[in-house]
């Protein structure tokens, strides 16, 4: 008896977390936290609300300290304050049959000092200027050189992605994703065109991914292997950001420990963000069997549409021999802004199809 085909809408199990569908909602930074403590607000759950039919919902990114932020009006996760605002949007979720995961995130170089504490410099792995412009509370700024992060630092910052990890558990959270992509803190660890480090952060590919791991592995602690996913952006330039001398040698070996230590899932950027599709210095296909043979989900992200999502979906099954337990799901940024439920039923609305958002509803 042949099985039957995958499609957007088959369900999977993504590490311990039931996903109905296969069609997820991407990280969108939204800039309506309060103004005064960077917290959600009612606003934000109802807007998650709206959503909960995706397959999982990856909230937008949230900073796991001040010294993180690099956005006005971005939500942080740290606070009391926060936690609470937090809980609102995963009670309206849950409330509505829906699965809703936290992205934590710190910008490093990406911040500018009115975001700071006291003024002081952005942090990141070396210094250096990550060049660009902006928008503070203050008006548009340019962007300034960083201050190399002390090897003294470095368990202060693992620290505070585990106890943003250990509020996203209290709010309510089903896993959290951390963000190692789009030229952000960890990513500038990651890649050699920003770390010039010698010490133990800094050098061999090894050194260069322990932060991100070390992060990793303290928000297993906290909600086990199964909960915790991440975001990778191999060849994506996000940010100003200059590409690794090998890609594929980097963030393969990134690959091959988060296999080892069997996450929910891995969230690619394939490509550019927000930009073309090109692939190249980084083998996607060899990174999701090697994923898969872990039993590690694989998400897909950028520029994707209905079809393509489809195809890539329904194509993937017999590349990887696998069952509809662990497998490839799309997640869908800019189309999932204008998401809404259809009547009194949770369905994922607004497939894509053909640049144009289609309503589509399960049978």
């Amino acid at each position: 008896m042949n099985p039957q085909p995958l499609t957007l809408f088959s369900p999977l199990r993504v590490g311990a977390i039931n996903a109905p569908n296969r069609v997820f909602m991407a990280p969108l930074t939204r800039t309506r936290a309060s103004a005064d403590g960077d917290a959600p607000t009612a606003l934000a759950a109802e807007y998650y609300a709206q959503r909960a039919s995706a397959g999982l919902i990856v909230s937008e990114a949230t900073q796991v300290l001040q010294q993180g932020k690099g956005y006005v009006r971005a939500p942080g996760i740290y606070s009391p304050e926060q936690e609470a605002g937090w809980r609102l949007v995963t009670d309206a979720v849950h409330a509505n049959g829906g699965r809703i995961v936290a992205q934590l995130w710190h910008v490093g170089a990406i911040s500018h000092p009115d975001f700071q504490p006291d003024g002081a410099l952005p942090v990141s792995a070396s210094a250096f200027n990550p060049g660009g412009t902006t928008y503070t509370q203050n008006g548009k700024r340019e962007r300034v050189t960083t201050r190399a992060l002390e090897l003294a630092e470095m368990p202060g910052i693992v620290a505070a992605f585990r106890h943003s990890s250990e509020v996203a558990k209290r709010a309510g959270f089903d896993g959290v994703e951390i963000h190692a992509a789009n030229g952000y803190l960890l990513e500038q660890f990651i890649r050699d065109s920003s770390n010039k480090r010698t010490d133990a952060y800094g050098g061999s590919v090894a050194n260069r991914l322990r932060l991100t791991l070390e992060v990793v592995d303290q928000a297993i602690a906290v909600f086990g292997a199964d909960r915790v996913g991440i975001r990778l952006s191999p060849v994506s330039g996000s940010n100003n950001a200059q590409p690794d001398s090998n890609p594929q040698a980097t963030f393969g070996a990134l690959v091959d420990a988060l296999a080892a230590r069997k996450i929910a899932f891995v969230h690619f950027i394939e490509g550019q963000t927000r930009d073309g599709r090109d692939l190249t210095g980084f083998d996607f296909a060899a990174a999701r069997r090697t994923l898969a043979a872990a039993g590690v989900c694989y998400i897909a992200n950028n520029r994707y549409d209905g079809p393509m999502a489809g195809d890539a979906i329904a194509s993937g099954r017999p590349a990887v021999h696998r069952d509809a337990a662990h497998d490839l799901c799309v997640a869908f940024g800019v189309f999932a802004c204008a998401a809404r439920e259809l009547g009194d039923h949770p369905t994922w609305g607004d497939c894509i199809h053909a640049n144009a958002v289609c309503r589509v509803r399960r049978a």
